[in-house]
Order: C-alpha cells, then sequence, then structure tokens
C-alpha cells in the first residue's frame, strides 16, 4: 500500500484513480468493477468476466449421440488428453 492520495469526483460522477493503482490492479481501461459500499466506504473490486451460472442451468447443453461414457473412461479421456498437451509442450513436433 502506499500513502493516501485525493482524488474528487468530477461533474460527471466519475474519479480518476491513480496510475500506480491501476497498475498494481492490473486494471485496463474498459475494466468493469463491482462498487460495494462498505461502513468504511466504497470497495472496488473487478467484476467476474461471465455472470455466474446457476447449478444445473447447463445440464445438457452439449449434445452427445451414443453409448454413455463411464467415469472411468471419461477420467482416461482426460489423462490422454493431459498427456498429449504435455508432449506437444516439450516437443511441438510431435
Amino acid at each position: 500500500m502506499t500513502d493516501d492520495v485525493i482524488t474528487k469526483v468530477s461533474d460527471n460522477g466519475e474519479v480518476a484513480l491513480p496510475e500506480a493503482v491501476l497498475e498494481r490492479q492490473h486494471w485496463d481501461p474498459g475494466t468493469r468493477l463491482i462498487v460495494e459500499e462498505t461502513a468504511d466506504g466504497v470497495l472496488l473490486k473487478p467484476a467476474p468476466a461471465f455472470e455466474p451460472t446457476p447449478q444445473g442451468s447447463a445440464f445438457g447443453m452439449l449434445k452427445y449421440k451414443g453409448k454413455p461414457k463411464t467415469i472411468e473412461e471419461m477420467e482416461q479421456g482426460i489423462l490422454d488428453e493431459a498427456r498429449r498437451s504435455f508432449l506437444q509442450s516439450v516437443d511441438p513436433n510431435s
């Protein structure tokens, strides 16, 4: 943390943040922020890139035709892809 910095609210209700704060927070122009009022003042937090998805709302979104895969088959598929991806990262010609 640095020393307190004073800024002011513009006629349009905008507040300029110090460049050092923006850099430390990795907030580029256009970064969406959540404005949360707290007992101590106002808290700014980066907004999530996507709205939360309610549990179960995505169920059945991807259609698959064929015999259902077992847990073991899915785990093997994940392991195979992880192995393939790792080997390609070590030797892109493989």
